[in-house]
């Protein structure tokens, strides 16, 4: 059986490991929720330029008192660094749809062991709409996913083969929860990292899709327990 971990610590962790997989001078867009998380953890020395979908290059972390002229396309209020710029909407979806992006960090509903993502909706239940995330999986050079191991259910999240609405095929470059990392050479759901306390077996019981076991497999990074 799986460590039980707290929510926010879950989540932290996730987002921990998330920045450490970026690099000086990257463009890059985060998603709602756990992706979020991951601007407040960039190393003092690595200047990434964050993207927002409703027109931020250059966007800075949470304020420590919100100011809600500046808010990013999760609805979290964020600061404009040095040589932001402000732009329409139209010049944002430009910059993913050309390829300019390095990264984008996305939660999920599914991930399947051939690389495809579902994050948009669950038939049956009300969405406020597809939003950007097509947009992004097909546009940006590397989608990584950050998202809890299961459902609050229980459910698995990395699953054989997607049974909720596709958001794109083959798009997934990395998943990230808070026991494992996964990537995808030739689009094949492969273990790369596993966190402290997690067997093998463990993972696998939780996981509904069936895994490669990379040669190089190490511990989780960023984790200090």
């Amino acid at each position: 059986m799986l460590p039980v971990l707290e929510e926010e610590k879950a989540r932290h962790r996730i987002a921990k490991r998330i920045a450490l997989e970026f690099h000086d001078g990257d463009v890059v867009n985060l998603g709602i929720g756990i992706p979020t998380l991951a601007s407040d953890y960039i190393s003092e020395n690595v200047r990434i330029i964050f993207q927002t979908e409703n027109g931020v290059v250059g966007a800075g972390p949470k304020p420590e008192q919100n100011d809600w002229r500046f808010i990013g396309a999760g609805g979290r209020c964020l600061t404009l660094l040095p040589g932001a710029s402000l732009i329409a909407s139209d010049f944002s979806f430009g910059l993913i749809r050309g390829g300019h992006l390095d990264y984008t960090v996305l939660g999920a509903l599914q991930v399947d062991s051939e690389a495809n993502l579902a994050n948009w909706w669950i038939p049956g239940k009300l969405v406020p709409g597809m939003g950007g995330a097509m947009d992004l999986v097909t546009g940006v050079k590397n989608v990584i996913v950050g998202t809890s191991h299961t459902s609050k259910k229980g459910a698995a999240k990395l699953v054989k083969k997607c049974d909720l609405p596709l958001t794109g095929v083959g798009v997934v470059s990395m998943v990230v929860t808070e026991y494992c990392v996964m990537r995808f050479p030739e689009k094949k759901m492969t273990l790369s990292e596993l966190a402290p306390g997690v067997s093998i077996e463990d993972l696998q019981e939780a996981t509904g899709a069936e895994f490669a076991v990379s040669e190089s497999l190490c511990q989780m990074q960023g984790i200090e327990e």
